[in-house]
């Protein structure tokens, strides 16, 4: 016998999917909102006819009436039903129309549109467990991941997790030698090489083109003098006596993490730092689930893109992005630091420091 369904639980439970997909079309119209610049269109303008934004932002006015409608079901603009304008209050400003503001978030919309793009790719790793390495990712998630994180280490890097590093900021300032492993388009060193020019900085990475676009990035800002992108893995990268070695959102995408921390420890100079900033995590799934409000997100971005990458390379861990501070400090531990201490977090990361 069929056991009768609850058809209230069935109603419930279909508005909960309904409110997600709803989500994935608001972020597709977000993206849309961002490239065309609509978003910074009506940050300043106060109340704005279709029309009006339209011509300012060089679109056509009928797809924009129809974009406006949408993101005020969304809740993203209000409507003025009696005077036909669309408003962008500054507190929703903040957060979708620069990523010059603490609160942006715009950038992250970016990912999500690149995991739809690469979802042949990951549906085969899925079958295979081959994995799909980062440089086979859609270059949206690139671009994506650079304003995502950026927003975050603009806000924090400096201010707060350097300080929070025994004796990192002194040495900074004085000149010390820093390595990035994992640097992507080298977002954190650009910010640290402003900071301190002083010191020299060096930023690695597998992929050839994030390099180029990082040192293309040194060039625009004019701190060549001081910062160098090069090709490099993870345990390939040259030279040792490093001050300090950041792995800035990355140890857990690599497949072998261990041999990677184990590379770094032997790159440091003696009384050198290993700084490890990492999504802030949970150390179980239940605990995670339960109070974690970015485990939906965070759990996806790594289905999608983290745990396929490390799948891609030797031993394949697969840490994924939420694997928690005690399994971090496992990893650490096994590659040879004996103190490892939080120094610090923010609602989306926290920061490992390791000695060896």
């Amino acid at each position: 016998m069929i056991k009768e369904l609850n058809w209230e639980a069935v109603e419930a439970f279909t508005g909960h999917v309904a409110g997600h997909l709803t989500g994935a079309v608001t972020t597709a119209m977000l993206v849309l909102g961002d490239e065309l610049g609509l978003y910074r269109g009506m940050a300043s303008a106060g109340p704005i006819t279709s029309a009006a934004l339209a011509e300012a932002t060089g679109t056509h006015e009928r797809l924009v009436r129809e974009w406006l409608a949408q993101q005020a079901a969304a809740g993203f603009v209000d409507h003025d039903a009696t005077s036909g304008t669309f408003t962008l209050p500054a507190e929703r400003a903040a957060v979708l129309a620069s990523d010059d503001s603490p609160a942006a978030l715009v950038g992250a919309a970016l990912m999500p549109a690149g995991v739809f793009r690469g979802l042949d790719k990951l549906a085969h790793a899925f079958r295979t467990g081959k994995g799909v390495a980062w440089g086979d990712q859609d270059k949206v998630i690139f671009a994506g991941t650079e304003r995502f994180f950026r927003v975050s280490y603009r806000n924090s890097l400096v201010n707060e997790w350097i300080p929070a590093l025994d004796g990192a900021a002194s040495k900074l300032a004085a000149g010390a030698r820093v390595a990035d492993i994992g640097t992507g388009h080298g977002a954190p060193l650009l910010i640290l090489a402003d900071a301190y020019p002083m010191s020299q900085f060096v930023g690695y990475d597998a992929h050839p083109r994030s390099v180029e676009i990082a040192n293309q990035r040194a060039s625009e800002e004019g701190v060549t003098d001081r910062v160098r992108f090069e090709v490099a893995d993870a345990v390939g990268y040259r030279g040792i006596g490093y001050d300090l070695i950041c792995f800035f959102d990355a140890l857990h995408d690599l497949g072998d993490p261990v041999s990677a921390a184990a590379h770094a420890r032997h790159a440091l100079a003696p009384e050198g730092t290993l700084m490890i900033v990492e999504p802030l995590a949970y150390d179980d799934l239940s605990t995670n689930l339960a109070h974690n409000p970015m485990a939906a997100m965070q759990y996806g971005a790594s289905t999608a893109l983290c745990v396929p990458h490390s799948l891609s390379e030797p031993v394949g861990l697969g840490l994924g992005a939420q694997a928690g501070e005690a399994r971090l400090r496992d990893v650490l531990t096994e590659a040879g630091f004996g103190r490892v201490r939080r120094a610090a977090e923010t609602p989306f990361n926290v920061v490992l420091e390791a000695r060896p």
